[in-house]
């Protein structure tokens, strides 16, 4: 089902992922139905890849739009695409899920997120990079996101990779 508001868009599918909603960027794709998907395959109307939600979260991310939200419930899964906020419209768990999935992003193109990659990421000038070590210090906290390299010192060069890395 797939519902539209004034300022998201709602997606809800039956059933349970068969993988957890934090490893979608980095997961191989699976299948229910396997025979299914091969005929989808072969008609050219889905790819095997597993890349679809990558490109949602790297679109949201290019056009500067808050993370897509996956809420799993007992009987379906749901995804919410937001419409535009502005950073400061947005709450904590908004900005730590968006530092989140553009760690994902990082790590499955072979780069680490940073501050200058959140900043860009979010639109936030370099001159208020705190704010950005602010938001990758409260997903850190959430434990979402770790340091690449625990042993540096220095958070001008701080590197960040997700938890699972």
């Amino acid at each position: 089902m797939v519902e539209v508001f004034d300022n998201r868009i709602e997606i809800t599918n039956p059933g349970k992922p068969l993988i957890d909603t934090l490893r979608f960027v980095d997961h191989s794709p699976v299948s229910r139905n396997e025979f299914l998907a091969k005929a989808m395959r072969n008609l050219k109307i889905c790819e095997e890849r597993g890349s679809g939600i990558d490109k949602v979260i790297s679109e949201c991310e290019f056009n500067q739009l808050p993370a897509p939200k996956f809420i799993v419930e007992e009987k379906y899964t749901r995804v919410i695409l937001y419409g535009p906020k502005s950073l400061r419209e947005m709450d904590k768990e908004d900005k730590a899920r968006a530092c989140y999935q553009h760690a994902c992003l990082k790590v499955v193109s072979g780069e680490y997120m940073t501050n200058q990659s959140l900043r860009e990421r979010f639109g936030i000038d370099e001159k208020n990079y705190p704010m950005a070590s602010r938001i990758i210090q409260e997903t850190i906290n959430q434990d979402l996101i770790k340091d690449y390299d625990p042993d540096n010192k220095s958070k001008k060069y701080a590197k960040y990779v997700p938890y699972w890395f």
